[in-house]
């Protein structure tokens, strides 16, 4: 039986000196902010029983500043961290799974979760920076919020080693709002690249939520072989998940919803022996390279950085509704791109739209095997092969907010081919022969597996005073997370002569704005009517002259400017 010790540590080169065993802990005793640290992580733990750097309370250690984490060693777990407010002049990775910048010595089996990385931008969008950069093997990130990256650079970065299999696991993640002004290096998430996009990573990334992640046309960029992306969420986000370069990667169980937002997509499909089934695409907006799934056309004796000839996909048991098309054969319109998809398999899918065409076909894609689908409700947009179908699919808005088959949907029992890989359904269903056509068995069967929802991933956010807010959220506002007393709130809104006086409380050297609209619509057209930055006292207040005499009625809230 391991004695395991506990180290309180209050600087990082306590961290570093810390003399910790298989089965320590070591608690980053003073609450508050760590600014300007590089923390060094390089102990040996052991499978059974890791070294754990962690927080004294969750939430409430802030790394700030220019500050690095480097975590390079085995069997080592970094927990419940807060990286926020960096410095301008931060030139390098956030978070690296290394034993310091630019070292050999990388991770394995170590995991980063709990961890909120919040803001941290650069002066310049250029700057190119990752937020987590994952490095030798086995190693996982989970748990983590990754909110409000701007500039060049993934949020999250897998490097390969060449010859060596990652066999990394990102579960569990809330990729929240990224953008980026430059045209190429905003992706949220990269494994792998171009050098080593031949070499097979089998990095799993399953069961994240990407919400209105839009720093680049690839929100995900696949750039090596073998992974599987399953069970993930993206909503809102005007980009694709885009297997770039690499082989045999898996699309498997996801949801794409783009809320009928300009250029959301789905999946883009490059290079050789890809599988996308079990994935439900719903109200996206993105054509061409954007489109909720094209295959690209490829360029002849292409080079690692370009675009390999599509072959021997399989795209079955998908359900598309209300999106813009499919294409088969996308490519740039500069000429280069020759090489048209080939020896793919387009099976036992529903695609039901109400704009444009179905299915655009570019260029000379052959051997195209199409079998048991259902095209539905606008132009086909080429001859309907034999074996499949243009009948209504009887698809109706379920109380969970997908659209699901009817019982007497032609779907049902339909699907042709055998399929033996394909054992259950978006909801974890089983599939039971003849299987239905689409994403969704109908199935009397529990479901156990779904849209993600914000409750499932991201960190554990306590809310020590009990106020409605957790610590993260104060210590952004600049409030007290255990003073119950002191909240980011509105306190009071009251008429006065025919205006109204809207109240709140705010933290010290923040920055505000009221925002106001006429629709209890809290999510479009509110737009910012007064902006304050509090230099004294703990309230502001703001007279909207005449509003109390506007019809329709106006509605208010106030956020936090960063």
């Amino acid at each position: 039986m391991v004695e395991a010790t506990t180290f309180f540590v209050s600087n990082a080169a306590s961290i570093t000196a810390a003399a910790a065993a298989p089965g320590d802990t070591i608690i980053m005793l003073t609450n508050g902010v760590w600014n300007n640290a590089t923390i060094t992580f390089t102990k040996v733990g052991s499978p059974a029983n890791p070294i754990t750097l962690k927080a004294q309370v969750q939430g409430q250690v802030f790394i700030t500043g220019s500050s690095h984490l480097y975590i390079g060693g085995t069997n080592l777990v970094v927990d419940g961290l807060v990286f926020t407010n960096g410095s301008a002049s931060q030139t390098s990775d956030i978070i690296a799974f290394r034993a310091s910048n630019g070292s050999s010595v990388h991770a394995k089996n170590c995991r980063l979760t709990n961890t909120s990385v919040i803001d941290l931008n650069p002066a310049s969008d250029a700057t190119d920076y990752k937020w987590v950069s994952l490095y030798g093997t086995s190693n996982r990130v989970d748990h983590c919020l990754l909110r409000g990256k701007r500039n060049s650079g993934a949020t999250v970065t897998v490097w390969l080693t060449s010859g060596v299999p990652n066999d990394h696991l990102i579960d569990h993640n809330f990729f929240d709002d990224r953008s980026f002004s430059g045209s190429n290096g905003g992706e949220s998430m990269r494994v792998g690249d171009s050098n080593t996009s031949t070499n097979s990573s089998r990095t799993l990334v399953e069961s994240n939520y990407f919400y209105r992640c839009s720093g680049d046309a690839e929100f995900i960029s696949s750039k090596s072989c073998d992974n599987v992306y399953r069970y993930n969420t993206f909503v809102s986000s005007q980009g694709c998940l885009v297997l770039r370069h690499g082989k045999r990667c898996t699309v498997l169980g996801n949801f794409f919803f783009g809320n009928n937002i300009t250029n959301t997509g789905g999946i883009r499909v490059i290079d050789e022996g890809h599988t996308i089934i079990n994935n439900y695409f719903q109200d996206l907006r993105g054509r061409d390279t954007r489109a909720a799934l094209s295959l690209e056309t490829g360029i002849t004796n292409s080079p690692l950085n370009g675009y390999f000839q599509v072959k021997n996909a399989l795209v079955a048991f998908n359900t598309f509704v209300n999106c813009t098309n499919i294409i088969i054969g996308v490519d740039y319109g500069d000429g280069s791109q020759l090489q048209s998809p080939r020896d793919c398999i387009i099976a036992n899918n529903i695609v039901k739209g109400t704009a444009s065409q179905l299915i655009d076909i570019q260029g000379f894609p052959t051997n195209i095997t199409w079998q048991g689908n259902i095209f539905f409700g606008v132009a086909l947009g080429f001859t309907l092969p034999a074996s499949n179908s243009t009948a209504n699919p009887l698809l109706s808005l379920a109380a969970d907010g997908l659209y699901r088959p009817a019982t007497n949907s032609p779907a049902i029992d339909a699907a042709l081919g055998s399929y033996t890989n394909v054992v259950d359904d978006m909801d974890g269903q089983p599939r039971v022969d003849p299987k239905d056509v689409g994403a969704d068995e109908l199935s009397t069967a529990g479901i156990t597996r779904g849209p993600v929802k914000l409750s499932d991933v991201g960190p554990v956010d306590p809310d020590t005073d009990g106020d409605g807010l957790t610590d993260l959220q104060e210590y952004l506002a600049g409030t007290d997370p255990n003073d119950s007393a002191s909240a980011f709130r509105v306190t009071s809104v009251l008429q006065t002569n025919g205006s109204i006086r809207v109240t709140w409380t705010m933290g010290p050297s923040k920055t505000n704005a009221l925002q106001a609209v006429t629709a209890a619509d809290f999510t479009t057209n509110m737009a910012d009517i007064f902006t304050v930055t509090n230099t004294t006292g703990t309230m502001t207040n703001y007279l909207d002259v005449g509003a109390a005499t506007n019809t329709p009625a106006r509605f208010y809230r106030v956020r936090l400017v960063p």
